[in-house]
């Protein structure tokens, strides 16, 4: 799940679709599988699953200084299936994810020996009920215990019997892998032992000579930053867990108020003049760079902050917050330079406001307010709103009446069509129930209906609109109110709630150095910032980045809809010098250089197809 470690350091759980704030607008992480009551599980799941292609239209096909070298259509695959790709000695490996169904999960091989006539020569199934997702990287492996090539995958779990953690797999021979471990990672939760291992969004390994070691995400707990000795691949064990913004509290950004979200989303680690360096994308807390040569005593060197106002916005005269997301991001080859993506599928920033208390609700969207629109109402706390449970009394037809829910027992689209069965209510605001993994955590939704409806906010929120004492500590311990300790039907505070466009999320460019990054340019689509295109021409987010293996100037980025695009790094500044966009569109998830035959190709993996081989032909 997403965690929103609060100010006080205190990590918590929180999954978020729209995790939206009163200054932004969706804060989302883009793949896995929801929980039964339609919350979105942040690194399980984190935005609606239509978002990989279900948004109609797409922008028009366009190529420059990019050559398709070729593409293949891969086996069993539907709309949005193909996520993360990986490429190592000549062969290319593609995620074939849990969030469009939990069948044929696992990972393709692909032989790219000859870039122009990849051929499909393998699946490695993933462990039963389980899929992944960012997490696919092949390396080789040299240790005492362990002399060849191995692939690493992670696991989310998306049907009965899945199981979490990374997996392991001897792919010396890629077209005959060998599994040597399966759903291991961390085996507690909270500091009690489970009987599976903690789901994870990604995994990356290196060898650090006579040691190997992997980082996971862990979806699960506030220590989030999770790392491995794999050094024998088939007896990793655990041996460390970090919550980086309680070690490294310089991390935490103080303002905007918005940036409340900091959970590791991705990481990469590299070896910089001796030392094994992890570049981690923590969300909120942007990009941080560590110094984990000892994995058991890691060191703090440096990381970026948002800049506030939003530099793109304010490009275009938008005075907006920024939105924050830290989702992927890489050094360049002389590691002069930080590219970070921050990934963002609500161009549509949510205000919302207590007005009686003068205080934020930090809510998204889960049916979006129209752009320009404002609801201003009084509030009617309704309950559970489920079916079979106390009914939900009708609103005012006359005012503007918004049903606060709680939530729990049901989906949010049985309580939206209960609220609006009952009649009279302009809105629905659901706030979060009691629970480890809930309370005062922020969470979006996946929910149907035909009223604006937003939430998941934070259970504290929902109490003080009622005028109600809170104790968070109490919620997190089971020992407070199991509901909302009032009646149904009992009015509240005024609300009100207003949408805004702040465009799609973009790329950063940051100077490398110690303490405080310097953030040097940005990059965005044109699309990407316009409000004319913030429906129905797909996704238009940068998802994510990989630097040139043998220019330092040269960065390639998966855009979604917004295709494969190519940038240089020209007196500080990230410039397009390269794109494509295929007949039909593009949804690009991952990108990865490879060389052969003495150049650099770049894979692609495509949501909705599979993978295509690019060449960069520019200067």
């Amino acid at each position: 799940m997403r965690r929103a470690h609060r100010r006080t350091g205190v990590g918590m759980f929180a999954a978020a679709l729209f995790a939206t704030t009163a200054l932004a607008g969706s804060a989302q992480a883009h793949d896995g599988v929801s929980a039964s009551d339609g919350a979105i599980d942040n690194a399980a799941a984190t935005h609606g699953h239509d978002q990989h292609g279900g948004s109609g239209g797409h922008l028009p096909a366009t190529q420059k200084n990019v050559r398709l070298v070729s593409k293949l259509k891969l086996s069993n695959v539907v709309e949005g299936k193909i996520a993360d790709v990986g490429v190592f000695k000549g062969f290319a490996y593609l995620a074939s994810w849990g969030g469009v169904g939990c069948d044929n999960t696992g990972v393709h091989v692909v032989d790219i020996r000859k870039p122009s006539k990849p051929k499909e020569v393998g699946f490695i199934p993933a462990p039963a009920g389980s899929a992944p997702g960012e997490g696919i990287q092949t390396m080789h492996l040299s240790t005492p215990s362990f002399n060849g090539d191995v692939l690493v995958s992670n696991n989310e779990i998306c049907g009965d019997a899945g199981v979490g953690g990374m997996n392991i797999y001897d792919v010396t021979d890629p077209t005959k892998p060998k599994t040597l471990a399966e759903g291991v990672g961390d085996f507690t939760l909270n500091g009690e032992p489970t009987e599976i291992a903690r789901q994870i969004h990604s995994v990356f390994a290196w060898d650090a000579g006579r040691k190997a070691y992997a980082v996971l995400v862990d979806n699960e707990e506030g220590t989030d930053v999770d790392i491995m000795d794999i050094t024998d691949p088939s007896k990793p064990q655990l041996v460390a867990e970090y919550d980086l913004a309680e070690t490294f509290p310089q991390i935490v950004q103080a303002a905007p108020e918005n940036l409340t979200e900091i959970f590791l989303h991705d990481m990469v680690v590299k070896n910089i003049h001796g030392r094994q360096v992890m570049l981690a994308s923590y969300w909120d807390a942007g990009y941080v760079a560590l110094d984990v040569t000892d994995p058991k005593n890691i060191k703090y060197i440096g990381d970026t902050d948002f800049t506030n106002p939003d530099p793109e916005g304010a490009k275009r005269g938008r005075t907006v917050a920024p939105e924050g997301n830290g989702h992927e991001a890489e050094f360049t080859l002389d590691n002069r330079y930080v590219i970070g993506a921050d990934e963002d599928f609500g161009p549509y920033a949510l205000s919302a406001r207590n007005l009686d208390d003068d205080t934020t609700i930090t809510a998204g969207q889960g049916i979006p307010l129209e752009a320009g629109k404002t609801i201003t109402g009084g509030s009617v706390y309704v309950g559970l709103a489920c079916d079979g449970g106390p009914a939900v009394p009708a609103g005012d037809p006359t005012t503007v009446d918004i049903a606060v829910v709680e939530r729990g027992t049901c989906t949010f689209t049985e309580k939206v069509a209960n609220v609006e069965a009952s009649g009279g209510y302009d809105a629905v605001l659901v706030f979060n129930r009691t629970g480890s993994d809930a309370c005062d955590a922020q969470s979006g939704m996946s929910v149907e209906g035909t009223i604006p409806t937003f939430g998941v906010a934070p259970r504290s929120q929902g109490f003080a609109v009622f005028n109600q004492p809170y104790s968070s500590e109490d919620c997190l311990a089971g020992t407070g109110p199991a509901t909302l300790p009032v009646d149904i039907g009992t009015k509240g505070d005024r609300l009100t709630f207003s949408s805004h466009f702040d465009g799609w999320g973009y790329a950063h460019l940051f100077r490398n150095k110690s303490g405080k990054m310097t953030e040097l340019d940005t990059y965005a689509i044109p699309e990407g910032q316009d409000p004319a295109y913030a429906t129905g021409f797909g996704d238009l987010t940068v998802h994510e980045v990989a630097t040139s293996g043998v220019r330092p100037d040269l960065a390639y980025f998966a855009y979604y809809a917004g295709g494969f695009r190519v940038t240089k790094i020209k007196n500080h500044k990230l410039v397009e010098v390269g794109r494509f966009i295929d007949e039909g569109g593009n949804n690009f998830w991952g990108v990865q250089t490879f060389n052969s035959s003495g150049k650099e190709y770049v894979a692609a993996s495509d949501r909705d197809f599979g993978l295509y081989i690019f060449e960069y032909t520019g200067r």
